[in-house]
């Protein structure tokens, strides 16, 4: 680089190019692994077989090569652009025919260099993310247990000034105007006019459970992006989906990269079909299927709204149901600690492989202690019902200690045993002591719930996917007023 510092990359071109014959390129910065650019090894015989000249790089500090880890920051993007400066000069190569594919750090980067050079003529992103803020504190809250994975991978001692003053902060959860616009910087969601501008394609691919980066945030960026784009969502975590295809197998995200750069760049690395445009998923727990809406106005079903009420004498759990908003009752929950029967997902990543594969995890609700979780109920569904869309929900919570977490659940019980899988969840981190009203955002959701089962909210106050070894969990007194009645909308309808 002109600095002098060293990146490693590789460089494939097609065989037997004709004298004067150009191909497009393929630009592919490495996902965060010990692999660095290596592990796009098994794309290369698709992408030269294609007529494509591809770069694979490791960027600073990764793998390979020289240098501090920028995450994806200001000299990640210049040494994207310096790249592209140097492969206009290599013979075959056609620089008006750019583009850019990267998975998990690769996406980021990726569409984060593509906003900047207009050259950039297409790009996809698998496992990607919008907001890097969001990511990081999700409604007031620090995905810890993902932030220090993301920091075990990246080697903290390669990182850069900058980023490790960063990390520092996040661990105090001194959440600054510094970490704000370090995060701000890393976001592509802040370039949408630029993509918007010159109506760049653009391919994403996220997870309904992913851990790692906000799945809200993707489908905003996405919403909000006016030129030819798509977005895959699919069963499983950050990862699971791609990895086949980086490994040179067949798999969505890496297919439809290959159908959106013949599209948009001329090569035939792809199986001769034209690109899907719009959403397209699987829903939990089918791996065959595939859906596909042409937006996600279209995509997400109308929300049905359930009111969450008093726990009826003699019963332990509260009703969650579709008729008048109940106020005036008070539901206690004690300050948890590490083993409420509930989390998120029980290890990164590897639960989403296992729900891949047709192994979700199964929660024991009778074990769920009562004293330190509120659960609410729906009676039996009539009929198999879809979960499709954005979730939303109310609650008003006075917690007993400054900085308090809560963390909603929404599962699929089976009324029979007890057993139950997890639909969608998030966190919420208020700071006071006083009584606050909060509607907020859980993570969207696919999900089919077969007649008989029933829907079950529960929230409490720790949850290790949350929480390091500082954390203090709240005793909680969540209510429900008379005009800021306590719910959960739901995007609910019967199956044709």
């Amino acid at each position: 680089m002109a600095d002098g510092t060293r990146l490693d990359a590789g460089l494939a071109v097609p065989r037997n190019l004709a004298s004067g014959q150009t191909c497009p390129v393929i630009v592919m910065p490495a996902p965060l692994n010990d692999l660095g650019r290596l592990a796009y090894l098994g794309m290369i015989p698709r992408w030269t077989l294609g007529t494509y000249a591809v770069l694979m790089y490791s960027q600073r500090g990764l793998a390979g090569s020289e240098g501090e880890i920028d995450v994806a920051g200001p000299q990640d993007v210049a040494d994207g652009i310096e790249i592209i400066n140097w492969l206009s000069g290599v013979e075959g190569v056609d620089s008006n025919r750019i583009g850019f594919f990267g998975a998990s750090y690769g996406a980021g980067t990726s569409l984060l260099v593509a906003a900047a050079d207009a050259r950039v003529k297409a790009v996809a992103g698998a496992s990607a993310w919008g907001d890097l803020f969001a990511s990081l504190y999700e409604n007031g809250t620090r995905h810890i247990k993902a932030f220090e994975a993301l920091v075990k991978l990246f080697d903290e001692e390669r990182c850069s000034r900058e980023f490790k003053g960063i990390i520092a902060k996040i661990r105090a959860n001194a959440i600054d105007d510094e970490v704000r616009e370090f995060a701000r910087l890393r976001s592509p969601k802040e370039h949408l006019t630029a993509y918007n501008d010159r109506a760049l394609p653009v391919l994403m691919t996220t997870y309904w459970h992913e851990t790692i980066f906000s799945v809200p945030a993707v489908v905003d960026l996405f919403t909000g992006l006016t030129g030819p784009k798509s977005l895959l969502v699919q069963i499983g975590d950050h990862g699971n989906g791609e990895l086949p295809g980086l490994f040179g197998l067949i798999a969505k995200p890496t297919e439809m990269t290959y159908r959106w750069m013949d599209h948009h760049l001329g090569g035939t690395a792809g199986d001769g079909t034209q690109p899907q445009l719009g959403i397209r998923s699987e829903y939990m727990h089918n791996l065959l299927s595939d859906l596909s809406h042409p937006d996600w106005a279209g995509y997400a079903l109308p929300k049905q709204r359930f009111h969450l009420g008093a726990v009826p004498a003699g019963r332990q759990d509260a009703p969650m149901e579709q008729d008048l908003p109940q106020s005036g009752w008070i539901r206690s929950v004690q300050a948890a600690g590490p083993d409420t029967g509930i989390v998120v997902a029980p290890k990164l990543i590897q639960t989403g492989m296992a729900e891949r594969a047709g192994f979700p995890h199964v929660y024991q609700t009778a074990d769920i202690k009562r004293d330190v979780a509120a659960v609410w109920t729906t009676e039996p569904l009539d009929r198999p019902q879809r979960v499709r869309g954005d979730l939303e929900a109310r609650f008003t919570v006075k917690p007993q200690t400054q900085d308090a977490t809560f963390i909603a659940y929404l599962l699929d019980c089976d009324p029979a045993t007890g057993a139950a899988t997890i639909i969608t969840h998030a966190p919420v981190t208020l700071t006071g002591q006083d009584a606050t009203t909060v509607t907020f955002r859980l993570q969207p959701a696919h999900y089919v719930l077969r007649a008989g089962r029933r829907l079950q909210l529960i929230v409490d106050s720790y949850d290790p996917f949350f929480a390091d070894d500082s954390t203090v969990p709240s005793a909680l007194e969540i209510t429900s007023p008379q005009g800021a009645e306590s719910y959960v909308d739901l995007p609910l309808a019967p199956l044709p």
